[in-house]
């Protein structure tokens, strides 16, 4: 008799995770494109549009070099980390130690994750906006800790009520994190909030976690803030940063983590453990995009604006509820009466009209009966997208 197969089960911080969903949704999407349906993607925050030349130089010629292709310092180059620090010096008027209050990462994702291993223990408290980026719950959950989520509601501007967080969790909590300009709701953060929130982690000794990657995609003259730029902030907060949506480079991998020098200690301390370094030459490009001309941004800001304007007024021809989102690179609505679920929704949209935009549900249950649409597509693709959802709702 044949011997029976090994069989290996999951951990059981990871057996009740599913894929991620954009993996499973891209899935889907080729099986329809399998069959010759024309997909148009609004769903992931890609951007669509290639970097500024100079960018590009910048890597090829350092890659042409022969003495950039081996193990770079894990925490990045000496001269990538000051570039971080002179971009926010320029950019916020934020000064920051570049050896001590900087820190290369492989893209912000893999900061954000982990921040939690670093700070929680198993039964500690993570404070999570709803709906966020799952990371920021996952990351919690596979450290051991547990989830408080705060709703970010329509009527309250899409903020965190921080006054409403009851006194046992904050005796736990050891990370509360933010998002502004925000995903999925295109959300700003009045300076006046970055404050308050500063003043709550110095009042409950709770590290505030600013992820904050659209901060130089915004519209109508809005310039999102640092929220590093309120005083007192570095002794609590960590603020992360990414190239992917500032300078179009999101396959690069490319992000950073600055402020607290005792967390950012811990962060790379854990990082010489599970990773290596970034690839020279990719920093070398960041740092020809953090110190370059930084005009160009606003010719690639204004094709984000004329996207964003197709949406919203597709979205309302449509009978959705829908806001002008004043940064960011997404379009957050409100699915019209009739329609209770988002995930049902959108999958019969894409199966009836090609057309795949993200459920607010993946965000979390505060995101349930809201839509998330993603401006990283040319723009005749989201103009013929709205085109068949207007069509398709007027049936």
């Amino acid at each position: 008799m044949k011997p029976s197969e090994p069989t290996f089960q999951p951990a059981d911080r990871i057996a009740s995770f599913k894929p991620y969903f954009f993996a499973a949704l891209t899935q889907k999407i080729n099986t329809l494109k399998a069959k010759n349906v024309d997909v148009i993607r609004i769903d992931m925050g890609s951007p669509d549009l290639p970097p500024a030349e100079f960018i590009v130089d910048a890597l090829e010629k350092s890659a042409r070099r022969k003495d950039t292709h081996g193990y770079s310092p894990n925490g990045g180059t000496p001269a990538f980390r000051q570039a971080i620090a002179d971009y926010y010096l320029n950019r916020f008027d934020v000064s920051l130690d570049p050896k001590t209050e900087t820190l290369a990462l492989l893209g912000s994702k893999e900061g954000l994750f982990n921040l939690s291993q670093v700070i929680l223990n198993p039964g500690d408290i993570s404070i999570v906006p709803d709906p966020g980026y799952p990371v920021y719950s996952a990351s919690g959950l596979i450290a051991g800790g547990e989830i408080h989520y705060v709703p970010l509601l329509k009527e309250n501007g899409f903020l965190p009520d921080l006054d409403s967080i009851p006194a046992d969790i904050l005796d736990r909590a050891k990370i509360l994190w933010l998002n502004y300009p925000n995903n999925p709701t295109g959300a700003i953060a009045p300076f006046a909030f970055l404050e308050k929130a500063i003043h709550f982690g110095h009042q409950h000794h709770i590290l505030i976690a600013h992820d904050a990657p659209y901060a130089d995609v915004c519209f109508d003259g809005y310039r999102a803030p640092s929220i590093l730029q309120v005083p007192g902030a570095r002794e609590v907060c960590i603020e992360f940063n990414s190239l992917s949506k500032a300078y179009n480079m999101a396959g690069w991998r490319l992000g950073m983590a600055v402020g607290n020098p005792q967390v950012l200690g811990y962060l790379s301390t854990y990082k010489s453990q599970v990773d290596t370094s970034v690839f020279q030459p990719i920093m070398d490009a960041g740092i020809a995009a953090l110190t370059g001309d930084q005009g160009w941004l606003e010719g690639r800001n204004q094709i984000y604006q004329k996207r964003r304007d197709i949406v919203v007024a597709g979205l309302k021809e449509a009978g959705f509820a829908v806001d002008v989102p004043p940064a960011a690179i997404y379009v957050w609505a409100h699915l019209p009466e009739g329609y209770p679920d988002s995930m049902a929704y959108c999958d019969r949209l894409l199966n009836e009209t090609g057309v795949s935009m993200t459920p607010g549900r993946v965000y979390g249950n505060f995101g349930e009966g809201y839509i998330r649409i993603s401006l990283g597509t040319a723009t005749e693709r989201i103009q013929q997208a709205m085109d068949r959802l207007v069509d398709w709702m007027h049936q």
